[in-house]
């Protein structure tokens, strides 16, 4: 339990798709042209966040975009009307596939023991995964989200906790999108709709350095196919 603001919460960190396709150089968007460079310049700022949430024994819960190789999950399985660049991009390249270094967390902030890792094969970190069964029996009440892309993966992510009855943080520089409106947008919708933004500088200021270590459960991965 910490006190953040006026507020006392239970959190838990989500770090929404920091992996290699989408972030690393050689990594699909990479090799599909798109520019990642947003993406890599908040890795620290997440690897610095990540540090001190485990510091106050703030659980770390990481998502894993992926897609099976037989493209039996895409989303121009279920979907008739795509927009036209997302349609093109699957078209193009598998993109994560399960089990390949393009769908592994990023190196710098590898995933220890303690974390834990949440498959999920469409935009939100709820869509047909097991992460709120974890949240429960920690009773965590409050999440604090980070990660890419802000505005859709991380944004889908969090309404869809707020609407199931989280309380929801959104640090403003340890995410980024690859399109600035967009980032903006989501920021505003957040502050008018939502919960809080805040930096890490500020957040820093509501965690302890360190606290004791808490025994909790060994849960590293959930895997559900749709």
């Amino acid at each position: 339990m910490i006190k953040l603001r006026e507020y006392n919460i239970n959190p838990a960190l989500i770090v929404i798709d920091v992996q290699n396709g989408f972030a690393s150089k050689g990594g699909s968007y990479d090799l599909l042209g798109m520019d990642t460079s947003q993406y890599e310049r908040i890795i620290p700022k997440i690897r610095e966040l990540i540090t001190k949430c485990r510091n106050a024994a703030i659980p770390v819960f990481y998502t894993q975009a992926v897609r099976e190789s037989s493209g039996i999950d895409l989303l121009t399985r279920t979907h008739k009307i795509l927009p036209k660049a997302r349609e093109e991009r699957i078209m193009k390249k598998p993109i994560c596939v399960r089990g390949t270094w393009d769908a592994e967390i990023v190196d710098d902030i590898t995933p220890l023991s303690d974390d834990h890792i949440v498959i999920k094969r469409r935009d939100s970190a709820f869509h047909d995964t097991e992460i709120g069964v974890w949240l429960r029996s920690l009773g965590v009440d409050t999440l604090i989200f980070c990660g890419i892309d802000t505005s859709i993966c991380v944004e889908t992510s969090l309404r869809d906790a707020f609407n199931i009855g989280y309380d929801v943080v959104l640090i403003s520089d340890a995410t980024a999108s690859s399109n600035s409106k967009h980032f903006e947008s989501t920021l505003e919708n957040v502050r008018g709709y939502y919960g809080i933004v805040m930096d890490l500088e500020e957040l820093s200021r509501y965690l302890p350095p360190t606290a004791p270590q808490q025994t909790q459960p060994k849960m590293l991965r959930t895997d559900k196919t749709n």
